[in-house]
């Protein structure tokens, strides 16, 4: 391979706390950005992907923040484009022997956790997460040991080994309800990575939580102030936010929720035009949802504007048409997690699932169509 075809590697700055002091510090990790290909060079890596997936007995999962065209080619060879944990349910659940995993490292190890017996393959493993890197295992675990009497809830953004030192996994979909329903118990929550959605949930419940200083290099870029003044050019536009952007965003709100539920909600209010408040990829699958609607990425520009991400994860957007069909080929990049571990780590995983099938039931029961986690919480601008 020539230099020049070589990807481009990109620094990140994230949040590293420093958590004796309780103050983040700053951590740097890469991406690499893989060039484009030509709509040529697409059509016929598409072609050889889909013969490869059939050979393989290979099924593709995506999530939303993944590039365009590996969205569509999920959709369109019988896989999935979902939230990361529907992407290891809907795999858990498919026959196929191989699940191909198009998003970031922890979504590639849940997948393998859920079915142990399969073979996980991801197109790049150094994909990662600034919440998985900011919430070092060994550092955890010490600041669990420190706070024995509180119920360590860990969001579904960390690694294997940060899942396994926790009693549940949350999504943000959930992830309100689950920390309600503790408070509601009496129970004093250890909460970790994003403190920006430990917020929003803490204010939300009134639960005792003590907050893990981590952050998701894309949500905490959007700005309270520049989201102010789009507002004022696009008055009738409703601001779909997902919790784990800061607060000043958040209190602008017409939805806060899950790339699931912001999706939803695109689709079924009563609005034409809508700013977004997450990962640019997502407004691939809204338009495709809502085509006559218009949508408008929420300000990641302004003051104190570092434009880490520009509103779209580096390390998605290392997923990709090339690496895709060469780690098909070739088997190489699987996931592995080490028994034990992932023996104790499916253990909060299966609680949050046993959780939400009970609500679930109960909603049917109720006909509470509201409570449904599939649909959304329309809150309104504070």
């Amino acid at each position: 391979m020539h230099s020049s075809s070589l990807p481009a590697i990109k620094a990140v700055d994230f949040d590293q706390p420093q958590m004796q002091g309780a103050v983040c510090g700053t951590g740097q990790a890469w991406a690499r950005l893989p060039a484009t290909p030509t709509a040529a060079e697409q059509r016929a890596l598409k072609e050889r992907i889909r013969a490869l997936l059939v050979r393989q007995q290979a099924v593709l999962v995506a999530h939303y923040y993944v590039d365009a065209q590996l969205q569509e080619l999920a959709d369109e060879s019988g896989g999935c484009v979902a939230d990361s944990l529907e992407m290891a349910r809907f795999g858990r659940d498919h026959p196929a022997r191989t699940l191909v995993v198009a998003g970031v490292r922890f979504m590639g190890e849940t997948a393998k956790i859920l079915s142990p017996d399969k073979r996980v393959l991801m197109p790049d493993l150094d994909a990662t997460c600034s919440l998985d890197l900011g919430c070092p295992a060994d550092e955890f675990s010490a600041f669990c040991a420190a706070h024995p009497e509180r119920t360590v809830v860990v969001y579904a953004n960390t690694s294997a080994a940060v899942k396994a030192r926790a009693d549940w996994m949350v999504t943000s979909s959930i992830g309100l309800d689950i920390v309600a329903e503790l408070h509601r118990q009496g129970k004093k929550i250890l909460w970790a990575p994003d403190r920006h959605l430990g917020q929003y949930i803490q204010q939300k419940t009134g639960a005792d939580m003590l907050l893990w200083q981590g952050s998701c290099v894309v949500h905490d870029e959007f700005k309270g102030v520049e989201l102010e003044l789009l507002r004022v050019e696009h008055p009738q536009a409703k601001i779909l936010v997902h919790p784990e952007s800061p607060a000043a965003v958040v209190a602008q709100a017409d939805v806060v929720g899950s790339t699931t539920q912001l999706i939803a909600a695109a689709q079924t209010l009563d609005a034409t035009e809508f700013i977004v408040a997450t990962d640019l990829g997502i407004l691939h699958k809204m338009r495709a949802a809502a085509p006559t609607k218009h949508f408008i990425a929420a300000p990641t520009a302004g003051h104190s504007a570092t434009c880490k991400s520009c509103a779209h994860c580096p390390w998605m957007a290392m997923n990709g048409l090339a690496n895709l069909a060469d780690v098909l080929e070739h088997g190489h990049n699987e996931i592995h997690v080490e028994a034990e571990i992932a023996a104790r780590a499916r253990l909060p995983i299966d609680r949050m699932l046993d959780f939400a099938a009970r609500r679930q039931s109960n909603v049917r029961a109720s006909g509470d169509l509201a409570r449904d986690g599939a649909l959304f919480a329309q809150v309104g601008p504070a």
